[in-house]
């Protein structure tokens, strides 16, 4: 969390808190990369192994892998000529997990309805509204 400086005290920016958040939450945005989460929460896996269980092409697991790694999700170690990927934080990872699956069923279909960010929204082609933060 991102902390300021305030009359002698450290206490959180809300705005860069939110920031990151958000960040954290693009990592989770793509359905191929939670399908890879959730394969990683099963216990380690190659790239090989995942485009065998997912049906992705090696170079959009590798993309997602990237991705991540970068974002601090996913770790991965050397085994011969392969890398062994795993989640970083497995426990606070398949927390979010669930939690979002407990949120989905409470929603019921109005995530997937929404007309910005739903399954048949236009978000990633059209300007989030006015007072909508894309």
């Amino acid at each position: 969390m991102a902390m300021i400086e305030a009359s002698g005290d450290t206490v959180p920016d809300e705005a860069a808190a939110m920031e990151v958040a958000a960040c954290l939450f693009h990592g989770f945005s793509d359905p191929s990369r939670l399908a890879i989460l959730r394969h990683l929460a099963l216990g380690e896996h190659r790239v090989v192994d995942l485009t065998g269980h997912l049906g992705l092409a090696q170079s959009t697991v590798s993309k997602h892998l990237a991705c991540l790694r970068d974002c601090g999700l996913v770790e991965s170690r050397p085994e011969g000529r392969a890398s062994m990927f795993s989640l970083t934080h497995p426990e606070a990872t398949l927390a979010v997990l669930e939690s979002a699956e407990r949120l989905l069923s409470l929603t019921g279909d109005a995530v997937a309805l929404c007309p910005v960010y739903g399954v048949d929204g236009s978000a990633t082609h059209a300007p989030a509204p006015a007072g909508v933060a894309s």
